[in-house]
């Protein structure tokens, strides 16, 4: 889908409050309503706009550890990725699950309780998926920047 100016302001609009009205929407980006909406709906139909979720605050709802986890398996070959991949899905304190270039094969962004559930987690649940070999954990301190923004412009 060829994106023009206009979707990209209708986007970086919807990307700042995905509850924006579309009369709102349409002031913002220099519209009228209907040609607004017709180009929103073009943008999700067109998977452009994938969904609208809410972001909520990590602490307030009980998941206030955060830890980068990187994984390796023991072997690449597809079926084990496979198996990985699908196992992974598992998971609701996996929040990000990325096959990577470099020295490890995944990196997962995890969020829990506290230590005790994150040490479950590993021991209990990640290490036990067939084929991992090695698991290197960084707890997050602080969450200097965090967005769900893609850069439009530039």
């Amino acid at each position: 889908m060829e994106l023009d100016e206009t979707d990209g302001r209708i986007l970086d609009a919807l990307q700042r409050d995905g509850r924006i009205s579309n009369q709102d929407l349409a002031d913002r980006v220099g519209l009228s309503p209907s040609p607004c909406l017709r180009r929103t709906r073009l943008l999700e139909t067109g998977g452009v706009v994938r969904k609208y979720v809410a972001l909520l605050d990590p602490a307030a709802v009980g998941r206030g550890l955060q830890a980068i986890v990187q994984v390796r398996l023991d072997h690449q070959t597809s079926a084990s990725v496979a198996r990985f991949e699908k196992e992974i899905l598992r998971f609701p304190q996996v929040l990000e699950c990325d096959l990577i270039a470099g020295d490890w094969d995944y990196a997962l962004r995890v969020a829990v309780r506290d230590l005790a559930e994150f040490r479950e987690f590993c021991v209990h649940s990640l290490a036990k998926i067939a084929g991992v070999a090695n698991v290197k954990s960084s707890i997050s301190m602080k969450q200097v920047k965090y967005s769900t923004a893609l850069p439009l412009n530039g």
